[in-house]
């Protein structure tokens, strides 16, 4: 049968395509193009094409603008709002949640789809978005088949999850190990010799699946230590213990490493990754469901916190003079601009809603409100004018912060404060 890309040039222009240019997208393509690589970055957004061809990014992360913007000065990366004919393609496409807590593969499917009619014989394409056991196959592999190839003989087809942190992604792109999956024995090779060329940690091989499953149940592990965490302070909290003190104290144990409480729990990663275990095995995920509900509940119980710290019933009318709490923090982790599944955002939302408090919002790493008709405010200002600081994430803009003024009540959610 014939293959999609038969009929065009031998050589195509670019060695890589990555696919979706968010907050892993954008820096692999940026390093790729630093070790040799002609790369073409694909978006949907004309905003964010536009933005990377003029030498410029769209999201927070420390250096990739000068990466980027060296990439493109040296013609190594171009941006594009289609599917380009290359050598290797990586799909790093967002992955988000349904309403029923389902996973949402649809991005996945049109990537796949999209990418087909480029697709030439011996080409690699890699999914690095994270996904259900299963999906790299049933998705991936079956457009490709529709189209008259078969992954490990025309065209070789793998799962590669990313595993960086926002805020350290172009260290951890080139030096974490990396799981490799493909749908055959060949395409585990193929896809291992790729990343062999610019990644410098260890290269593990495996069925795809198994690389999928790999990537949630790291994700899974740390949801279920973190309610754990979340459940202890709680505990102590009750029973009127310092919560820091004690998981400090338990932490001097060889074997015992407690995580840290917090607002919730937040992310594309963490907050999103043990629902898709539990899709894929209904009804044999109890403690996996159970570490969602506890951390899921975070924001709501940090709210009434913050009511009766101030003296607010939450039952009551709003009265006509209200406390002003100032909310330190709303991306979903410290030093960041990444507010996806923010527990902070959640909690900085439901006070608006329920309009009991003066809401002052602080985040030093956003240049606008993520709240419309809400402003964005100095840190210092904002303790000097609330009645209540509450702190959210731990920046480190935050930790030096004066917060003595008499009168002023603390409620340090994540112990920032505390380690002074």
């Amino acid at each position: 049968m014939k293959h999609p890309g038969s009929d065009a040039a031998a050589e195509p222009p670019f060695d890589v395509s990555v696919i979706g240019l968010g907050y892993v997208g954008l820096p692999t393509a940026a390093i790729l193009a630093t070790h040799g690589m002609r790369v073409a970055g694909v978006d949907l957004s004309a905003d964010v094409v536009a933005t990377i061809n003029a030498g410029a990014i769209h999201i927070v992360e420390p250096e990739l603008d000068a990466l980027v913007r060296a990439a493109v000065a040296d013609g190594t990366l171009q941006a594009f709002a289609e599917a380009k004919p290359a050598r290797a393609h990586l799909i790093c496409v967002p992955t988000p949640l349904g309403a029923d807590h389902r996973p949402d593969l649809r991005h996945v499917d049109a990537a796949s789809r999209a990418l087909v009619p480029h697709l030439r014989p011996g080409d690699l394409v890699i999914l690095e978005s994270t996904v259900p056991p299963g999906t790299t196959r049933s998705i991936v592999g079956a457009r490709i088949r529709e189209a008259g190839m078969e992954p490990g003989r025309d065209v070789f087809v793998a799962h590669a999850p990313e595993r960086v942190l926002p805020g350290a992604v172009l260290r951890e792109v080139v030096d974490n190990e990396r799981v490799v999956g493909g749908l055959t024995d060949a395409c585990t090779a193929r896809a291992a010799a790729f990343y062999a060329r610019f990644v410098k940690g260890e290269i593990h091989r495996a069925r795809a699946e198994t690389a999928e499953l790999v990537k949630l149940a790291e994700n899974a592990y740390r949801d279920v230590n973190i309610a754990f965490a979340n459940e202890l302070a709680k505990v102590c909290d009750h029973v009127g213990l310092d919560a820091w003190e004690v998981i400090g104290l338990a932490n001097r144990h060889p074997r015992v490493e407690i995580l840290r409480p917090g607002p919730g729990v937040g992310g594309h990663c963490i907050a999103v990754d043990p629902w898709f275990i539990a899709a894929s095995a209904p009804g044999r995920t109890p403690l996996i469901r159970q570490a969602r509900a506890i951390n899921d509940a975070r924001p709501s119980e940090v709210v009434a916190a913050i009511y009766a710290r101030v003296g607010i019933d939450a039952g009551r009318p709003p009265t006509r003079t209200r406390p002003q709490v100032a909310l330190l923090g709303l991306t979903y982790k410290p030093d960041i601009d990444d507010l996806r599944e923010s527990p902070a955002l959640e909690v900085a939302r439901r006070l608006l809603a329920e309009n009991r408090v003066e809401v002052l919002l602080v985040e030093p790493h956003l240049a606008r409100s993520p709240i419309d008709g809400e402003a964005l405010h100095d840190p210092e200002a904002a303790l000097f004018a609330a009645d209540l600081a509450v702190v959210l994430v731990a920046h480190r803009r935050f930790r030096d912060l004066d917060h003595s003024r008499q009168g002023l009540e603390i409620l340090d959610c994540v112990g920032l404060w505390r380690e002074r």
